[in-house]
């Protein structure tokens, strides 16, 4: 895969990253090493994580996907891109949470603890914290670049007005600023399109869009009268619930089968099509790509290789305008 360039940074990823939210959950240790060696050989040397993954726990998992990411980076740290997120709690206390100096120190500690590395390429915040001033997480995160534990930082669930206040504060204080944005972006939500997007592209922000089709359900395999099948995000643990008010509505699946002989014509699968959609917004920089199979990946790698035509890409456009909306935080 034709590295590309992350933000206005000189570094060059690959133009998709691995999800790792399932590792540890969804997908057992084997599982997950087989879909890390299948997308390292495929040329995704970009890889996404979290301290408080797996996703869909009560909170007794915390920190399994970084442990089981560790272990399949020994011996090849130097070839794979790494970032990880803080935020969510990480313990029993008030303070292991947020985008308090204290977590953000402790939470880089314990996740290269973990993930068995000295440093991560992008460390990210999880969500934005109300509850902390900006000045004070900012601060902390450029104490870390200055002391080589991160090398560059970044936001997730940021809203435009957020991420523009923090790179705000940033160019004021003369430290590091966020570098990168995770959003929630496919063809089923297109609200960032109004005011994140163009704020990325002015601020030459790398933009990592998660859920590119929408937690499976762009797969076209789900069946509304079935009920969500088990083993999917739809029902995965305590995240169950979340995935099934974004996408399990009959506007949704109403879309999702005008969607289906698109595919058909264009000789791709269903989930192909949809992240070619994503990918052909020059604004986006590396979709995030989930796997509970190593063969999930196929789909990925071909959008890449086939990039989606301007007529086609206007007929979706068209077909699913009406889930661009407002500018939503997720």
């Amino acid at each position: 895969m034709r590295p590309v360039r992350f933000g206005r940074t000189g570094l060059r990823v690959s133009p998709l990253c691995l999800g790792t939210m399932t590792f540890g959950m969804q997908c057992d240790e084997p599982e997950s090493v087989a879909i890390l060696d299948a997308a390292f050989d495929r040329g995704i040397t970009f890889i996404d994580t979290a301290d408080m993954y797996p996703n869909g726990h009560d909170g007794e998992l915390a920190g399994v996907t970084e442990e089981i990411l560790g272990r399949w980076m020994t011996g090849r740290r130097s070839e794979v891109i790494v970032a990880s997120k803080f935020f969510a709690p990480m313990g029993p206390n008030p303070w292991d949470r947020g985008g308090s100096r204290k977590h953000v120190m402790d939470a880089i500690e314990a996740s290269l603890r973990r993930l068995g590395t000295d440093y991560l390429d992008l460390y990210q915040i999880h969500l934005f914290d109300t509850a902390t001033p900006l000045d004070e997480t900012l601060g902390a995160l450029d104490d870390l670049v200055r002391a080589g534990k991160v090398r560059y930082v970044g936001c997730s669930n940021y809203a435009a007005w957020q991420l523009a206040r923090a790179i705000g504060r940033s160019e004021t204080l003369g430290i590091v600023r966020y570098e990168s944005v995770q959003p929630r972006y496919n063809l089923l939500f297109r609200n960032i399109e109004r005011e994140l997007l163009p704020l990325c592209v002015h601020d030459e922000v790398a933009v990592l869009p998660y859920n590119p089709i929408a937690g499976g359900m762009l797969s076209g395999k789900h069946v509304a009268a079935d009920g969500p099948a088990e083993g999917t995000r739809f029902t995965l643990g305590t995240a169950a619930e979340r995935y099934r008010e974004r996408y399990w509505a009959d506007d949704k699946f109403a879309v999702v089968e005008e969607i289906r002989p698109l595919a058909d014509e264009a000789g791709m699968s269903m989930a192909q099509l949809a992240l070619s959609w994503v990918l052909a917004n020059p604004v986006v920089t590396a979709p995030i790509v989930g796997a509970s199979r190593p063969e999930h990946l196929d789909d990925a790698s071909a959008a890449v290789d086939k990039p989606l035509d301007e007529d086609l890409k206007a007929r979706l456009d068209d077909l699913t305008a009406h889930f661009r909306t407002v500018d939503t935080v997720r």
